[in-house]
Order: C-alpha cells, then structure tokens, then sequence
C-alpha cells in the first residue's frame, strides 16, 4: 500500500490569505497525471502549523474529494486529543492513512511516545505512518522505540527523516519480521534508504518534477541501481534549491514558476529571498521537459 511516490503537497492559498479550494483541486490533479502512488495533504509542507482546526479538516475533505491516488493525511499533534480528533475526521472523510508526526516541543520520554500513538491507534481503524523529523520536533524516534510502535496493529510505517542512514538501517533490521514499510523524508537521501530497504519517498522535489521522482523511485523497486542514481544526481540541483531556505518557502516559489497555485505564505513565514528564488527559477526551468 504505502510504496512509491508520495509527494507532500502545499496548501495554495488566495491573496487574501484564504485557502485556494479551486487550485488545490487543479494541483492534486497535476499530481494524479503525473502517476505519483499517493498525496500527503498538511504536512510540513502544507503550512499545517498555520492552519486552523477547520481549515485543517478541509484541506483532507478536498484532498480526499479530489485524488485518484492515496491520500495520506497529516493528522499529527503534539497534543494527543488534537491527534484523536484529527485522524478521525481523516478517516470519517475517507482518506486511506494518516501521517503523525512525533509530539513536538513538549518532547515525551518513551512511555508517553507510546502512549501517544497508541491513543490515536485506538481511536480509528486507518492505517498510521509515523514521522520523524528530530530537525523539526526536538526529539527522535529511537530505532528500539520504532520497533515497539511497529508491533501496534495498524501502525503501518515510518516517515523517517533523521538523516541518519545507521538509524534508518537499524529500523528496517529490528522491523523486517512486521507488516511495516519505512518511507524517506528526505529527498537526497531517498536513494540509499531505498537500498537500505526503503519502499519510497514523501517528497517535495516531487512537488516540482514528480514525472522525474517516480522514474527514479521505480527504478530503485526494480533493483536498477544505475538508473536511479543516473537520475538522483540529474534531481540533486532541485533538491539543494528547494531547502535554501525553510521548506516550504522555496517550493511554494517553485510552484507558483510553474503555473500551479500557490499563493502567499502565512505568517510567520516570508518569502524568499531575491538571491534564492533566482537560483530556484534556474532549476526550475532547466527541469521543464519533467513538469
């Protein structure tokens, strides 16, 4: 179920700092044409920090109403009622998983971790990937850690964006006996996690070439090593471009380069720098033939 492709897609909002229900409608179709295996509405990259409760439970609605792929919702808080509430509308609304980032800020040892997740495992019946992202929470989900949570029944996987390649290697070796599939969360590591054991990726080069991220993904799940890493170093610029700044500041520039909606982003996020959307626009154009 979760292999491929799955880009996190920006919430595009209207000059009035509105969301923008019509191009987010344009853009997840965008994405189904380009074949991507799933959409991962509200994460990171959706501003999710910045949504309120409502706009939240309606990005899902549209991204569930919209898709012809798999939807796999944010639905992560650092608040576990938050969590509840979120992944059961998620569900109720008819997405296929839910993403949930770890507790952030708040930082719980173990035990509330586990607490955590099964709270919102036992409150709904979809299937959960957990997200690690320690650059973003302040806290990292321990290999050890991930293997307790892989034996709660409708934990599926992990998002895994540590960085750390001896981390994720760990987690697909105390995993490998469970139904549980480890996914990249960062696209310049995406090659070696998949050769690790890795069953794909949550992107956001995606965002901007995803015809080119699902070529590389495919050729890594059919073992061709060349291939893949033929079209790793041709993605490498994109990927540098698109974490000058915090994400996801220049892939909002990226899309809009493109045509697709975007819009502003909310405070207290603020646009990109001259210099950076410069250099972005020059990759941006160089992968035209992949849009």
């Amino acid at each position: 179920m979760f292999e491929g492709v799955l880009p996190a897609i920006i919430t595009p909002f209207k000059e009035d700092g509105e969301l923008d229900e019509e191009g987010f409608r344009e853009n997840i179709a965008f994405f189904c044409e380009a074949k991507v295996s799933g959409i991962v509405p509200c994460g990171t990259t959706g501003e999710s920090a910045t949504l309120s409760f409502e706009e939240h439970k309606r990005v899902v609605e549209i991204a569930v109403d919209s898709s012809k792929v798999l939807v796999l919702a944010g639905t992560g808080s650092n608040n576990t009622r938050e969590a509840v509430d979120l992944t059961k509308h998620a569900e109720d609304a008819g997405a296929d998983a839910a993403l949930l980032i770890t507790p952030y800020y708040n930082r719980p040892n173990d035990r509330g971790m586990i607490a955590h997740f099964r709270a919102v495992a036992d409150a709904c019946d979809l299937p959960l990937i957990l997200y690690n992202v320690p650059s973003r929470t302040g806290i990292n989900l321990k290999p050890e850690l991930v293997a307790e949570l892989a034996k709660i029944e409708n934990v599926a996987g992990i998002k895994e964006a540590s960085g750390n390649l001896s981390q994720v290697s760990k987690i697909i070796e105390l995993t490998q006996d469970e139904d549980f599939v480890v996914l990249s969360g960062d696209d310049t590591l995406t090659l070696p996690i998949m050769a690790l054991g890795g069953r794909g990726v949550i992107s956001v080069v995606a965002d901007v070439a995803p015809r080119k991220m699902v070529a590389m993904v495919e050729a890594m799940l059919k073992g061709d090593l060349a291939t893949a890493r033929r079209i790793h170093y041709s993605l490498s610029p994109l990927a540098d471009a698109l974490f000058l700044e915090t994400n996801p500041i220049p892939v909002k520039a990226a899309t809009r380069m493109m045509g697709l909606a975007a819009g502003p982003l909310r405070l207290p996020l603020a646009p990109i720098s001259e210099k950076n959307e410069k250099r972005v626009k020059e990759v941006v154009d160089l992968l035209g033939e992949f849009r």
